[in-house]
């Protein structure tokens, strides 16, 4: 009974993800987070432009809002819109994004190359991109690129690694699109960081004064 409420959840959840990526793909679409509170059902969206979600008087957020109630997917939905304030370090907007590259017809490897690009450069300590199908020929086959840290597995992956995925409609098939990214306040196990402390910020001001007074 348990494992089956945890399905379903998982279910809505992949729905509501679903819906949001079509209807705020032009507001930047870039992941959400749902939590249950005793009010109702927060659902926190995070976006590259929170105005043309929340539209002229708070039109196209209500809009929405009603329309997840129409669903009657979560109870009592309240949205809460978050600006991405680095796009390049949201792995699901640059996800969205690659996997729009392909869909216009840039070639796979120099799509995902200038992605990575973009993504090392605006700080990120890591990132992995995987995209799968049939990016060359009739057969199915996978591409994967790296850069820097990323951690697979275990909690630490879950705590540090943010995550995106999308599809790409091409005319031969589907492209899975994988992002991955470890952005640059994240929490490395085993690195270290030192702090020089200058002595003399410290304590050289008051041997001088007392030097001074001796005099």
């Amino acid at each position: 009974m348990v494992e089956r409420i945890f399905v379903e959840e998982g279910i809505k959840k992949v729905r509501m993800d679903e819906y949001f990526r079509n209807e705020l793909e032009r507001a930047g679409y870039g992941g959400m987070e749902i939590k249950r509170t005793p009010m109702g059902t927060q659902i926190t969206v995070r976006v590259e432009k929170p105005g043309m979600i929340i539209g002229k008087d708070g039109r196209r957020i209500k809009k929405v809002t009603d329309e997840i109630t129409r669903r009657q997917e979560l109870d009592n939905p309240q949205i809460d819109v978050q600006p991405i304030e680095v796009p390049e370090l949201s792995a699901q907007l640059m996800a969205n994004r690659l996997a729009k590259l392909v869909e216009r017809g840039w070639h796979f490897r120099r799509a995902g190359r200038s992605t990575l690009q973009r993504i090392m450069d605006a700080g990120a300590v890591g990132c992995e991109i995987i995209m799968s199908g049939k990016l060359k020929g009739p057969r199915g086959r996978m591409e994967k690129m790296v850069e820097g840290y990323i951690k697979h597995c275990g909690s630490i992956a879950e705590e540090i690694v943010d995550k995106g995925y999308a599809i790409a409609q091409k005319k031969s098939g589907v492209i899975g699109v994988r992002v991955w990214i470890v952005k640059p306040d994240a929490k490395i196990p085993g690195v270290f960081r030192m702090e020089v402390v200058n002595k003399e910020d410290e304590g050289g001001g008051e041997g001088e004064e007392e030097k001074e007074r001796e005099e």
